[in-house]
């Protein structure tokens, strides 16, 4: 399967698990994990503390060291394609029954990451693709993957939402325009009581100008 240069990640359907070997970065990263934990072990804890908060995570399994600064973990398989799979290849139509659930997807999206937010949850990547969506019924859920950064603050700082929020909104305006953002920022915003207005207007409009600039300098827009 598709990883990083860092890491090897292989997916068994059968018995419904993941594996993921960490590969070392660099001499330092062993100095590094003794005062904060390898990487693997982050993933672990961070997955088990979402977990514990009722924040939908892949579940451990089995981990352990394969030498040469290697580590691996075993999770459980989350069901679910990333957030940006469902905006661009399987919710097209921009009526009927397709609009529809494009909209519900972005409110419910909006509440799920509000709530981690609320909670003091910060993802280390939030990109959409680390947000796995798979259909209830009539509603959606969600859950976040590759958790080797995620950590709780209390509370959370600006800047650390804004990033989270600016992380997000790197989708194309053919993928989502400016109305479905603002579906999902005001679904958002209804998690997150300690913010004032004029801060959530704020964090709205500079995640938005951020995820742009980024865009613009990878040639996308």
């Amino acid at each position: 399967m598709q990883s990083s240069r860092y890491a090897r990640v292989a997916h068994n359907p059968q018995l419904q698990l993941y594996y993921k070997e960490f590969l070392s970065r660099s001499p330092a990263e062993s100095l590094k994990a003794l005062l904060r934990g390898s990487r693997a072990t982050r993933a672990r804890r961070n997955s088990d503390a979402l977990l514990r908060a009722g924040i939908n995570a892949p579940a451990n399994v089995a981990w352990g060291k394969l030498g040469a600064g290697r580590e691996y973990l075993f999770t459980r398989t989350v069901p679910g394609d990333g957030v940006t799979c469902w905006l661009r290849d399987r919710l097209t139509q921009r009526q009927g029954r397709d609009l529809l659930a494009r909209r519900r997807l972005l409110r419910e999206l909006g509440t799920f990451i509000g709530r981690a937010h609320a909670t003091g949850f910060i993802h280390g990547d939030l990109r959409p693709g680390n947000i796995l969506v798979s259909p209830q019924g009539e509603h959606f859920h969600f859950a976040l993957i590759d958790n080797e950064r995620t950590a709780r603050y209390n509370p959370p700082s600006g800047r650390q939402l804004l990033r989270n929020l600016m992380q997000l909104n790197m989708l194309l305006p053919a993928d989502l325009s400016g109305r479905d953002r603002m579906r999902f920022f005001c679904a958002w915003r209804r998690q997150m009581r300690d913010l004032s207005r004029l801060e959530a207007k704020i964090l709205a409009v500079e995640a938005y100008h951020w995820a742009m600039r980024r865009l613009e300098e990878k040639g996308l827009l």
